[in-house]
């Protein structure tokens, strides 16, 4: 892929990136069960348009989340179909939160140099990561599940001092283009360059595996991760955001 991406194409390598093992389509919707701290792969996602009556479709989602024992939480894009969703599901109490803004660059291969993060067996990897974000057993397998059941290449850096990891990535590639995941530092090291060696290490992977455009997913108002990005080219293309029942909007 020489051109930049279309928008509606990086959504649906964003759908890709994070696809879990098992989800249900349903009338040009994409339904998420998977439990898990990322919100991607345990929501609803309208892709296509359909033909069943919006507050049927409503309906059916609540009723299978709920039989699932999981809230019903919906993403919106500007392009989720029908147009009216979101004004629907704000009509029935559904609050919105976590406006995330989606960026992308082409990669420039003057800015990188040689990956000073080093790799990372996935598993390790994985536990990795929970650790920095104290997430939960549970949280963590079906992390690493979600990933080994993905047929897209992958690469796993961390930064280490010591033996200990400080700083995680992973690039997902597809047709061309990589996805930057899971940056995440570990609170007593932030601010010493760590979140930018982890981004030139996984944009230099992309570039030598074939990738020339890069994106990546970010709140919208984490300022300063979004600095650190603006380094290296990344700029807005599109938001997405969640609707939740009050309460329920984590």
């Amino acid at each position: 892929m020489s051109n930049p991406p279309e928008v509606r194409r990086v959504e649906e390598l964003t759908l890709n990136s994070s696809a879990p093992p098992g989800q249900v389509l349903y009338d040009g919707w994409i339904l998420r069960l998977l439990r898990g701290r990322t919100k991607r792969s345990r929501s609803v996602n309208e892709v296509y348009a359909s033909a069943v009556s919006l507050e049927e479709k409503i309906d059916y989602c609540e009723r299978l989340y709920r039989e699932a024992a999981l809230p019903a939480l919906f993403r919106l894009t500007p392009f989720s179909q029908p147009h009216d969703l979101d004004a629907a599901l704000e009509r029935r109490g559904y609050v919105r939160f976590e406006a995330t803004a989606v960026e992308c660059t082409p990669i420039d291969r003057g800015l990188l140099g040689e990956p000073e993060a080093q790799p990372m067996e996935l598993s390790s990897w994985v536990e990795a990561v929970g650790q920095l974000r104290q997430s939960s057993i549970a949280h963590r397998s079906a992390h690493l599940a979600q990933l080994q059941a993905m047929p897209l290449a992958m690469r796993a850096v961390a930064v280490k001092s010591q033996g200990r990891v400080l700083a995680t990535g992973l690039t997902i590639l597809e047709d061309g283009c990589a996805g930057l995941f899971d940056i995440v530092t570990a609170d007593e090291a932030r601010r010493q360059g760590h979140a930018q060696r982890i981004v030139a290490s996984l944009l230099r992977l992309a570039w030598d595996l074939g990738a020339r455009h890069a994106y990546l997913q970010v709140k919208e108002d984490n300022i300063a991760a979004r600095r650190l990005y603006a380094q290296f080219g990344f700029e807005e293309r599109y938001l997405y955001w969640y609707r939740a029942r009050p309460g329920e909007a984590q």
